[in-house]
């Protein structure tokens, strides 16, 4: 796997800055929109869950499962920025992921932060 295979995040200039941070240094946030979320479920592929099984005996990365998650979690991110960006917004502060089981049949994968426009500092 190349490293942007296992890679996520954004490209130089994106529509919607996303970040993890509560501010944006020298931007001041001019209105608060409020949640926004991104989310997606993805199931496990059998071929995947023998091969891990596998390889969990005699250790190692789970080159196909860690392939899948960094494409679960840019999936995630994307339709995050696309609330964002139907809202109104032109950035999303205090960014983060949560990862659950969903019903032992796969994994939920929600980006979630606080869509809001920021602008430069005065």
């Amino acid at each position: 796997m190349g490293i942007d295979e296992y890679g996520g995040g954004q490209g130089p200039h994106p529509e919607v800055l996303v970040v993890t941070t509560n501010d944006v240094p020298g931007f001041e946030v001019r209105q608060v929109i409020g949640e926004v979320f991104g989310l997606t479920v993805r199931s496990r592929h059998l071929g995947s869950q023998i091969g891990a099984g596998l390889k969990s005996m005699i250790g190692g990365e789970l080159k196909g499962l860690t392939k899948t998650l960094v494409e679960t979690r840019n999936q995630a991110m994307e339709r995050l920025v696309e609330q964002a960006k139907a809202r109104g917004a032109n950035a999303v502060l205090m960014f983060r992921f949560d990862v659950t089981e969903a019903a032992d049949v796969g994994t939920e994968v929600c980006a979630y932060g606080t869509a809001v426009v920021i602008g430069p500092r005065a």
